[in-house]
Order: structure tokens, then C-alpha cells, then sequence
């Protein structure tokens, strides 16, 4: 099958239910990252035509790929924690990124300090703590290896991103991403994973969402190498050609991509919202100088997107009473693109529990 870069994005806002045809929220299969300001509820926003409560018991928030925190169904919880436990030493290695170099080096292989991890924080998170306290106590627990001495508050701390990456194979839920964020145990925790399950299924489920991709785009998702991914590479894909690169999508969704929908719509999607998680940015967003402003080293605006095209970035500043959306356009927007944003914005800010929204056109 051979198509070109409308046809994906076609499909992958129609994948993302941002047309609000359904009351199921697909991208719950990995997630909805919590980047503050209520995301989760303003992606949900995107999505569903009613609002979306965020105190549904069947949802919960952990941390989970790259160590981020995520919305995602409560019962998925046990089954993801097996998928995303690292299948070797070097898989561990890989995902703890540049902190793997030091385990490394001190002899550490990547699955003891994983485990070690994680069985440190369930034994520490007994019942609901800060998460400084759950560091102190999870430092205390484990070997100096594990250990850095921090210079910005005068104490010695448990590498971060290893805490964060244990954090979905311990069974700790994730409180609040405004300080103090605290941390408890899971209701019928599972046991730390003695072995990985496999990613494939999480494979399949990006590829079903940000597909059509390759293992390159697989693999940087999960933050591992590209021969890791392919040793858990699904089955029941098929290839696709996208604009000459040769990609993958699951068999099951080659009628979505042929039969996706025109995206003539607006949304105002948050920051690391799941359309921005796509490990090709430069198919989504193909000016070098606009992925610039959209994916930033720290700060990230929301995207506007309309009619199939990120159009320009958003920011919010919030009070009591409203929700001032300021919109930054790559180019001149037209009229009933601006509606639509106005439109939009009341979204934002029932999403965020505020009354009303303004929007400046920056």
C-alpha cells in the first residue's frame, strides 16, 4: 500500500478520535501524558463532546514511558507494567538513557537496577507519601551505586529517572503534578515483574495510533534501541510506503487508512498531548522552524490544529473566573478557523473547571 503524508494524518486524527465520533478514548492504550494545567482533561476535551472526569475510578495516573506520568485505565495497569518491563540488560540500559551509562560503568547490570528499583519503591510506598519522602526512603534502601549527590538541595538522592521508570512496576499511583506531588500504593497491587511480557502489544498500539511507522519511531517511543524493538517486534503488520519510507501498520487498520475521514475540524490540543507523540515529528510538522516552537527543551505550548495542519501554538493563562487562550499562528488563520479556535477555547476552560475563555490572536 503506497500513500502520502495527508492520508497519515488522516488517519491519525481520525485514530485519535478528535472527531468526536465515539465515546471511547483510543489513545487511553498508551496513555494521556499529565504535563499540569488539567491536560489530560483538555485532551479529553478534544476528543469527546462531553466532558471527561478525571475522577473515574476506572482511570488512574502513573508513571510510565520515558518515566512520564499518564492517564491511563486502571485495569490496563498490571498488564502494561509486564509489556513495559525491559526484556534484557541492555533494554534496561537503554530507557534509563544516560543515567544506564553510569550503572554500566559501576558494573550494575540494567535488570538488577530495575528490579532493585522497584522493589525499593513498593516496599517504601505503603501507603500515600511525598514523593521527597519516597526518594529519601528509597535512597536509604538502596546501594550508593544507585545514589548522586545533589548540589541544588544539598542531599543525596536515587538517580530520577530510574526512580520514575520502577515507579509503574512498583503498583504507585501518581498524585498531582503541582508540588507536592505524592505517591501511593495502587489498590490490589500487582508484584514487581520477574520477567518482560513483551512489548508488542504496546508496539501494536502505537503503530495503531501513529502509524504508519517504522521500528526507528517504535523504538524511540519506548526509548530503546532499534534492534530491542525488533526483538519485539509484533506480528499481523502490514508494510506500507509513506512518501517513499517504508513503514508498518497493523493489518486491522489498513481499511482506516484507506477509508479515513476529510479532518476538517479544530481542536486546541495541550501540550504532550497523545496527536504530538509521534516519534516523526517531521512528517506532522514537516518546517523545521515551527517543530522548533512546538517541541521546546522545556515549556512546551499546546498545538493548534486545523484542517489536518498544525497551524500555530497556544497558551493559557487562568484565573478564578476565565481562561485567556493566546494563539500564535504560523500564518494568517481564516475567519471560521478563528470561530472555531473561540469555540474551542470554551472547551479549555470547562476542561479546567473555569467559566469562561477569551483568546488574543498574537
Amino acid at each position: 500500500m503506497d500513500v502520502d503524508r495527508n492520508r497519515v494524518l488522516a488517519y491519525r486524527i481520525a485514530a485519535h478520535g478528535l472527531h468526536r465520533d465515539t465515546a471511547d478514548l483510543p489513545v487511553l492504550d498508551l496513555g494521556i501524558q499529565d504535563a499540569g494545567a488539567a491536560s489530560p482533561r483538555v485532551a479529553m476535551a478534544a476528543r469527546l463532546s462531553v466532558g471527561a472526569d478525571l475522577d473515574d475510578p476506572s482511570l488512574t495516573t502513573v508513571w510510565t514511558f520515558r518515566g512520564a506520568p499518564h492517564v491511563i485505565r486502571r485495569a490496563d495497569v498490571a498488564t502494561m507494567a509486564a509489556g513495559l518491563w525491559p526484556r534484557s540488560d541492555a533494554d534496561a540500559i537503554a530507557r534509563l538513557s544516560g543515567v544506564g551509562v553510569v550503572f554500566k560503568r559501576a558494573g550494575i547490570p540494567g535488570l538488577t537496577a530495575f528490579t532493585a528499583g522497584a522493589e525499593a519503591m513498593r516496599a517504601v510506598v505503603d501507603r500515600e507519601k511525598t514523593r521527597g519522602e519516597v526518594s529519601t526512603e528509597v535512597t536509604a534502601r538502596l546501594p550508593a551505586e544507585y545514589s548522586y549527590d545533589c548540589r541544588t538541595c544539598q542531599a543525596t538522592h536515587v538517580y530520577g529517572s530510574l526512580f520514575q521508570l520502577v515507579g509503574l512496576a512498583a503498583g504507585v499511583g501518581v498524585h498531582g503534578q503541582s508540588r507536592p506531588t505524592t505517591l501511593s500504593p495502587l489498590p490490589g497491587r500487582h508484584r514487581v515483574p520477574k520477567q518482560s511480557a513483551g512489548a508488542g502489544p504496546l508496539i501494536s498500539a502505537y503503530l495503531r495510533l501513529h502509524g504508519p511507522a517504522g521500528k526507528a519511531e517504535a523504538a524511540a517511543f519506548l526509548e530503546t534501541t532499534r534492534s530491542e524493538a525488533a526483538a519485539m517486534w509484533p506480528d499481523g503488520l502490514v508494510e506500507v510506503t509513506v512518501d517513499g519510507r517504508t513503514a508498518h501498520l497493523p493489518e486491522d487498520s489498513v481499511a482506516a487508512l484507506r477509508d479515513a475521514p476529510d479532518p476538517r475540524l479544530v481542536r486546541l490540543l495541550p501540550p504532550f498531548d497523545p496527536l504530538l507523540q509521534s516519534r516523526d515529528r517531521d512528517l506532522l510538522v514537516p518546517d523545521a522552524r515551527r517543530r522548533k516552537q512546538l517541541w521546546r527543551p522545556i515549556g512546551n505550548p499546546g498545538a493548534v490544529l486545523a484542517d489536518g495542519e498544525i497551524v500555530g501554538v497556544w497558551r493559557t493563562k487562568a484565573t478564578a473566573r476565565k481562561v485567556t487562550v493566546t494563539v500564535t499562528a504560523f500564518e494568517r488563520l481564516t475567519k471560521a478557523v478563528t470561530a472555531e479556535i473561540e469555540a474551542e477555547a470554551e472547551h479549555v476552560a470547562r476542561a479546567r473547571g473555569v467559566g469562561a475563555a477569551v483568546v488574543d490572536f498574537a
